[in-house]
């Protein structure tokens, strides 16, 4: 009944409803643009994406506030997208990629590159830390599916608790390995682990963008194979489907992203649970335009939540991950209680 309310008290057409999000995530960069410790005022803003203004505020908008806001809004579209994927694969509305510990998988990689192939972690290649989380994401997804399946069948709440109780594990495992970590390491790890958007830099920004531009496409032309299978087996097989391919190439796109999107900005929960269900809510179940839908509404979700971050506890910056948490737990608890 709540999944269909914004579609009953509001009629507008899907055109219409993209036309609103859009608004929105727009209105979400440009309130990031003008938020951070050294203000910029919305005409200097302008006058400098427009190249008419230089110094200061071009360094701080070019080199430090752009690359983050690109990252955040990458980013957030790939969870987004892992989590749409997962529910559709899985028949469990409540998959997400950090409960389901492929967060933890991927992070984990990336502890362990740091702390036994680099000193310091500014010598790591950028373009090396999504394929090792990559790597670290796919070992996770292939646990917990393994341990998740019983007679043939993925049994969506087994799915679940398999999820939660290897990510604790594998969660366990990285605090383990941050005590060989020096003091530089472990002070970046500590801050990474709970979700924060670090790499403001272009290069960080193109080692993300080069897998979401590759990988969301196609997760999108894939979008009627997920109406298929969240519909079951048995209907996705009658139509020709090979049921096991298609989880496989689906839950390897999934796994991409989940990965890249942690090598550079952390564990960032719940925006793979949140943004699916709003474009559920907005749009109906359609993968064919909820896909879409749910990657918008992660980026302005990831974006709004580090611009907060940035700004209610400044010169504090509080990690984008903890923001998410704070909307995302309670929503989750929502969830449980309807199920």
């Amino acid at each position: 009944m709540t999944e269909n309310w914004l579609k009953r008290k509001y009629k507008m057409s899907i055109p219409s409803k993209f036309a609103l999000l859009a608004i929105c995530f727009v209105a979400v960069v440009l309130i990031s643009l003008n938020s951070g410790l050294i203000r910029l005022t919305p005409i200097e803003v302008i006058q400098t994406l427009f190249g008419y203004e230089s110094g200061p505020s071009s360094i701080v908008l070019f080199d430090i506030r752009l690359p983050r806001i690109t990252i955040a809004i990458l980013v957030g579209m790939g969870f987004a997208v892992t989590g749409a994927i997962m529910q559709g694969v899985s028949q469990n509305s409540l998959a997400d990629p950090g409960i389901l510990g492929i967060n933890a998988g991927a992070g984990l990689a990336v502890v362990v590159y740091i702390a036994f192939f680099y000193g310091k972690i500014q010598f790591a290649p950028v373009y090396m830390l999504p394929i090792v989380a990559f790597v670290g994401a796919a070992a996770a997804a292939l646990l917990v599916f393994a341990l998740a399946y019983k007679d043939g069948k993925l049994l969506p709440v087994r799915l679940l608790l398999v999820g939660i109780a290897a990510g604790a594990g594998i969660s366990a495992g990285m605090l383990f390995l941050t005590y060989r970590m020096n003091a530089y390491n472990y002070d970046f790890v500590k801050i990474w682990l709970s979700g924060s958007i670090w790499g403001t830099n272009w290069k960080y920004v193109l080692a993300v963008l080069i897998w979401i531009a590759v990988l969301l496409p196609v997760a999108v032309y894939k979008s009627h194979r997920i109406n298929l299978l969240f519909m079951g087996e048995e209907i996705a097989q009658g139509v020709g489907v090979s049921v096991q391919r298609e989880r496989i190439v689906l839950m390897a796109i999934a796994v991409g992203l989940a990965g890249s999107c942690v090598a550079v900005a952390g564990s960032i929960g719940f925006v793979g649970l949140i943004a699916p269900h709003l474009a559920i809510q907005l749009l109906g179940r359609d993968y064919k335009v909820m896909l879409p839908a749910s990657a918008i509404i992660g980026a302005v979700l990831v974006l709004l939540s580090d611009t907060i971050g940035r700004v209610i506890a400044q010169p504090v910056e509080i990690p984008v991950g903890i923001v998410t948490a704070g909307i995302g737990a309670p929503y989750f608890l929502y969830l449980l209680t309807r199920r």
